[in-house]
């Protein structure tokens, strides 16, 4: 009974719910997260491993940054169904809206260049405040 209310009650917080809404889009960088929910990093962090410890988000480090995406194989019975009934449910929210759209400013962004915005205010960098980051070109392997 434990495990299950684990998963319930981490999906159930809405701050935790609207990340595992933005996981579904694929793996983000913490730093990803807290620009588009306007969090602190220990905020962020703690819904992170609240997610972690039910088994309903993974992490990976990669230099010094950390990435999360949303669990692939089932650490427990409950996780992955309640990921899978989650997929269906928000998708109308407001605050999901909101979410996916402020997602799409942060991904137009590398994770340096938004890490590099001063508190990483996406606002202050959207209404043109400070400047707008681009997207440095990679060069082409051909």
């Amino acid at each position: 009974m434990r495990v299950f209310e684990s998963v319930l009650k981490a999906a159930a917080d809405p701050s935790r719910a609207r990340i595992l809404k933005m996981l579904e889009g694929g793996e983000l960088c913490v730093c990803q997260v807290m620009a588009v929910l306007k969090l602190s990093q220990s905020t962020t962090s703690k819904h992170l491993s609240v997610l972690r410890a039910a088994g309903l988000v993974e992490e990976r480090k990669e230099g010094r940054w950390v990435y999360c995406r949303l669990a692939e194989e089932a650490v427990n019975p409950y996780a992955l169904p309640t990921l899978a009934l989650l997929r269906e449910w928000l998708n109308d929210d407001a605050s999901v809206r909101q979410d996916r759209e402020r997602l799409r400013i942060v991904r137009e962004m590398t994770v340096a260049q938004l890490c590099a915005l001063p508190g990483l205010d996406l606002d202050a960098c959207c209404s043109g405040l400070i400047p707008f980051p681009t997207r440095a070109r990679r060069p082409s392997n051909a």
